[in-house]
């Protein structure tokens, strides 16, 4: 079932809270509203990108019914920790997968990714929690610096010596017109302005993974606005 049908199963509805996480796309706080629910958004973890858990307990009310988590980039959310708040406060956790069910890693992606962390320098290679198995549906680092001109100014430089990329969540869903939450995400923030999604794909040859390498290394990882 998707995330709509298991929150109506549940009886999840309209005067109640669902905690969700803001950096990720808008599609589980869409669900949440969908079957008539307020969704409240949480903080992310800074390693694995995918809801805290303690950011989410912080979050729950008296209205709270619900907890989704999103895996994010092909790294599964902390199921078994959003599932110890879940017993404390007495409430429901749902996996909200985009696609309907989540994928499964492809070995050939890992093997890229392995080859990535070990060489890049200069950005921040994506961390894994332990026992986890990283799908890398997308290769996120994050581009050390200052703030969002230096990303930008990185990745202009990428695409300019052939690198594709692109930011991953242009925009928290929190700061979205249709869902605008004046609060401070401090962690969600500081992501959306400093990571970058590096091609990863599976049919990538060594020589396109090493170009992807020479060039972020070339750059040492930090640039200034204007370049």
């Amino acid at each position: 079932m998707g995330t709509e049908e298991i929150l109506t199963a549940a009886g999840v509805g309209s005067g109640d809270e669902v905690v969700v996480p803001s950096y990720a796309t808008p599609g589980a706080a869409e669900a949440v509203r969908y079957v008539g629910a307020v969704p409240v958004f949480a903080d992310i973890d800074p390693g694995t990108f995918c809801l805290d858990p303690a950011a989410a307990e912080a979050a729950v009310t008296s209205r709270t019914a619900a907890v989704v988590a999103v895996p994010l980039f092909g790294h599964p959310a902390d199921l078994p920790a959003l599932q110890r708040v879940a017993v404390r406060r007495g409430l429901l956790v749902v996996e909200h997968v985009e696609h309907g069910r989540p994928e499964s890693p492809d070995p050939r992606r890992q093997a890229n990714a392995a080859c990535l962390d070990a060489r890049l320098t200069g950005v921040l290679t994506p961390p894994v929690a332990p026992g986890v198995r990283h799908g890398y549906h997308s290769y996120v680092v994050r581009v050390p610096g200052n703030g969002r001109p230096d990303r930008d100014a990185f990745a202009r430089a990428l695409r300019s010596r052939g690198v594709g990329c692109r930011v991953p969540v242009q925009t928290p869903v929190h700061r979205m017109p249709a869902f605008r939450r004046e609060l401070w995400l401090a962690e969600t923030e500081r992501a959306a302005d400093v990571c970058l999604a590096l091609p990863v794909d599976e049919n990538m040859s060594r020589r396109e993974l090493q170009r992807v390498v020479s060039a972020c290394n070339a750059l040492g990882g930090l640039l200034p606005a204007a370049a």
